[in-house]
């Protein structure tokens, strides 16, 4: 049976000259708190502090990165349990065991760094998965979830957590953030975020239905796009007294560009008479885009935009699955012209900042390091969804700092419904960023001293900065 080790200086520089300065600057931020400000943990875990129900349901079912993977391997997602509501404790404890049995799938990937962490760090297991070690490994965690350290409020403390963001329909009631609000033992931070996306793709099958029940939350007309205005301030207030900071956008273009209010009420009237056409409903959208931008400068949520995703790549998954299973693919983007208008408007306003997120390494240097080294209200997303792997995270530096610095970066994003895996994925990006600080300080650019001062930043300085906290 192979035995799992964490090796200390996993992911530091290889070169021995390079690896002692590395681990050097990792010890200054190893134990530093996460401040996670985009993920997708639901509230209702800690709000209600139930212990988990099982290591499938806890680490696999909800993990994309691992079902798309297994999925290329020839995986049926339902074995899984994706989208499946009564998989028993026969199938979990058998999806379990595909997991292992195809641990090999998962070497050189970012996810493997993640798992082996997970076993080791929090449940203190050191068999190496694999068919013959599935059962046991399964048996141990299920034993370590059913003690009161293995809560989802106990896990928060233990890892460390400073701020964690959730990702919350506008419509939300977000009941389960005001019941930790309300509770005098819970003593950390979890706040929402406004994901407004499907409010702003009129030619979308639910898009009427869903501008309806906008009208019915925040109890303002919808039927006019100044009621539909109207409604979103209403919300993004709501959100706001309810401790959010940032609003989040998604869609399949970064284009941000106003119309006159004129034609945005053609246009919503011929969205809501289910008459748009495809060209129209863009136009409409990055209207509507705009607007938020709008708002952002007025309201003072940090913006973040994560554009270009080919959503539900494969249909036939889509349709038996639904989303956020792994189908989604990168595309192509542009920002430069894109953004113009919105920063033309509002990017030196002194409440307007806004991340800009990407899948595409392309842009990095071309367009969003020039875009933040000249707006102060431009901040870099950190790689994530695709590229948060070492490799990507160290081209990422390169590519950024030379022409905006380490200070216009947003730190580390963990993007994850995966909860047990957020201690992992920042001591990760710790790492790759020790290495490259190292780099630095062997060519003789930095100082050390330089060095540990930017990695602390970069962990806890540079989030509290894009996102205001």
């Amino acid at each position: 049976m192979a035995r799992l080790d964490l090796h200390p200086d996993r992911m530091l520089p290889a070169d021995p000259t390079l690896r002692p300065i590395a681990r050097e600057i990792y010890q200054e931020v190893r134990d530093l708190p996460i401040i996670s400000p985009h993920g997708h943990v639901p509230p209702q875990w800690l709000a209600d502090d139930e212990p988990f129900g099982d290591p499938t349901s806890l680490l696999l079912t909800p993990d994309h990165y691992i079902n798309r993977l297994l999925h290329a391997n020839r995986v049926p997602l339902a074995e899984l349990g994706v989208g499946q509501a009564d998989f028993s404790a026969e199938q979990a404890r058998a999806a379990f065991r595909l997991l292992c049995s195809h641990w090999t799938a998962f070497r050189g990937t970012p996810v493997k760094f993640w798992l082996e962490s997970e076993l080791v760090e929090i449940f203190g297991i050191h068999d190496e998965p694999s068919a013959e070690t599935a059962d046991g490994i399964y048996d141990a965690i299920g034993a370590s979830l059913a003690t009161p350290e293995f809560r989802p409020r106990a896990l928060y403390k233990q890892f460390g957590i400073e701020f964690l963001a959730t990702t919350d329909d506008p419509c939300d009631d977000l009941h389960h953030h005001a019941k930790l609000t309300a509770d005098p033992t819970w003593t950390g931070q979890v706040a929402p975020t406004f994901r407004p996306d499907k409010y702003l793709e009129p030619a979308g099958a639910t898009w009427n239905s869903l501008v309806d029940r906008l009208g019915e939350v925040s109890g303002i007309d919808t039927d006019t796009y100044a009621g539909w205005v109207a409604a979103m301030e209403n919300r993004r207030a709501f959100f706001k007294a309810h401790g959010a900071v940032s609003t989040d956008h998604s869609h399949r273009d970064a284009r941000v560009e106003p119309i006159s209010d004129a034609e945005a009420e053609r246009l919503y009237a011929l969205a809501r008479a289910g008459q748009i056409s495809s060209a129209e409903a863009d136009t409409l959208r990055r209207n509507f885009m705009f607007a938020q931008a709008r708002m952002a400068a007025d309201d003072g949520l940090v913006m973040t935009m994560h554009p270009a995703v080919y959503r539900n790549h494969h249909p036939g998954t889509f349709e038996q699955f639904g989303a956020d299973v792994g189908g989604d693919i990168p595309m192509q983007v542009e920002f430069t012209n894109a953004v113009a208008p919105m920063l033309a408007a509002f990017g030196t306003s002194p409440y307007f900042q806004v991340v800009f997120f990407t899948m595409d390494e392309t842009v990095y240097s071309r367009e969003l390091g020039p875009l933040a080294g000249f707006y102060p209200s431009v901040y870099v997303g950190v790689p994530w969804w695709f590229i948060d792997a070492p490799e990507a995270m160290a081209r990422f530096r390169g590519a950024v700092t030379e022409s905006a610095g380490f200070g216009r970066t947003s730190g580390f994003i963990d993007d994850t419904r995966a909860f047990l895996s957020i201690p992992a994925r920042h001591d990760l990006s710790r790492r790759v960023d020790s290495g490259y600080l190292a780099k630095l300080v062997g060519e003789h650019r930095l100082s050390l001293d330089e060095a540990q001062e930017t990695a602390v930043e970069l962990v806890v300085g540079n989030p509290r900065k894009a996102f205001k906290l």
